[in-house]
């Protein structure tokens, strides 16, 4: 082997192992853009952090004779090919009181779909009183070609918001939610949570056409 070759060859194995290197960066980069939507939704709910509300395990245990507005938000990923909105845009509800509301979902494509949802809570400061215990958003939904479900949330506005110094002078509520596309998994078809263990019962009363649930 010649003074010429040996610098040719030692600049190859330095190039292979760049290469190796980058294939490794991408396959990291594509597997956390898989990963980001669940762990941000999971640091969320844990912490209430960007409007997250709280998932219950039992509803309120009274119920004031004072009102509020919430207004219900849905959006998709750009390019995800389901249609998604609210049944109902607004709804008055008692804080205190188990309200039973819906969304509505309708997979546009011609193959079947799964999508998981983010959601949030406007305004921020009211995120930790606006309490779910029952959801769609607690799991994946799969949808089949033209199929359209409804999704429902149940809900309560826990009554100590109108004692806090922060969120007690709020009337409105916005409950937003996102759906973005995931990975199929082989395994039981998704579909709505359980309930959580050991709860309590409750009795949610389903929005009516007029909006009002009190």
């Amino acid at each position: 082997m010649t003074d010429a070759t040996r610098p040719d060859q030692q600049l190859a194995r330095r190039h292979r192992k760049v290469a190796v290197w980058c294939a490794a960066v991408v396959a990291g980069m594509v597997g956390a853009s898989y990963a980001a939507v669940p762990i941000y939704r999971m640091l969320c709910q844990l912490t209430s952090f960007d409007g997250t509300p709280q998932r219950a395990s039992a509803p309120a245990d009274v119920v004031l004779d004072q009102t509020m507005t919430i207004r219900f938000d849905a959006n998709t990923a750009p390019g995800f090919a389901w249609t998604f909105e609210p049944e109902q845009r607004t709804v008055d509800v008692k804080i205190g009181e188990t309200t039973l509301a819906f969304y509505r979902a309708t997979n546009t494509s011609d193959r079947p779909v799964t999508g998981t949802s983010t959601f949030n809570v406007f305004p921020e400061q009211a995120a930790v009183f606006f309490n779910k215990l029952e959801c769609f958003c607690f799991k994946e939904q799969t949808l089949e070609p033209g199929q359209s479900i409804d999704l429902p949330v149940s809900f309560f506005v826990d009554p100590r918001i109108v004692h806090d110094k922060n969120a007690g002078g709020t009337t409105h509520i916005t409950l937003s939610y996102t759906f973005y596309p995931v990975v199929a998994k082989p395994g039981p078809k998704p579909g709505l949570a359980e309930k959580p263990a050991n709860s309590t019962p409750a009795t949610p009363r389903a929005v009516p056409g007029d909006g009002r649930a009190g």
